[in-house]
């Protein structure tokens, strides 16, 4: 029976700092999710059919909440949620959970996601544990962005894939794990403040400490 671990980033650049990371262990299978919740769901579970996986990691990299998740940090998701999945009213924004149409929060292993910050922040590395937003559309404004933060406490980093992935392993009864490394601030989109070749460093050094525990 295939052990593996099932790690799916958006983009080849993630994929291959990863793989990098991961120094050719046979433990893992990389794949490529695409962008966004949809596809990645789609592209997980068509991975997962194969069956025999024991766990699944969404990983690449993203946005940091200011005072939360600097610039080159990693993040260990301590749970995986669909920031934008509900509907707007005239009070404001109200999530699937208010609705009653479900739940908008994917739970992680809140122990195992800070043993792997730990264990990332022990090997040099500027880590946290703490929520991961999933959106369908990047933020790019400051109120957008203080928004989402107040709507999540502690909201520690955004990205595009998590939720999808989650939601495909949860489907198929594996735990879920999302892993970012971040390469700009939530918020304004200043291009010229990006650190993506950095990020992506930092998401390689991340999985190569990884191995010690996954």
């Amino acid at each position: 029976m295939n052990e593996s671990i099932l790690i799916m980033t958006a983009v080849e650049a993630e994929r291959e700092a990863v793989l990098r990371g991961l120094n050719g262990s046979a433990r893992f299978d990389v794949h490529l999710a695409g962008v966004g919740p949809a596809s990645a769901a789609a592209l997980t579970t068509g991975q997962l059919a194969a069956g025999g996986y024991r766990a699944v990691i969404s990983a690449g990299i993203g946005g940091g909440f200011a005072g939360v998740a600097p610039v080159e940090s990693v993040v260990v998701a301590t749970s995986i949620i669909a920031a934008d999945l509900g509907a707007e009213t005239a009070e404001g924004f109200s999530s699937v959970d208010e609705l009653g149409f479900g739940s908008s929060r994917l739970p992680v292993d809140a122990a195992t996601a800070g043993r792997w910050a730990r264990l990332l922040a022990a090997g040099g590395l500027q880590a946290c544990a703490g929520p991961v937003l999933t959106v369908s559309t990047a933020t790019g404004t400051a109120a957008t962005a203080a928004a989402l933060a107040k709507r999540v406490p502690g909201a520690a980093a955004e990205a595009m894939e998590g939720y999808g992935v989650a939601m495909a392993a949860r489907s198929a009864g594996l735990p879920a794990f999302e892993v970012r490394a971040i390469s700009n601030a939530v918020g304004p989109r200043n291009r010229a403040e990006w650190r993506i070749k950095e990020a992506l460093q930092s998401l390689e050094a991340a999985f190569k400490m990884l191995t010690e525990v996954l």
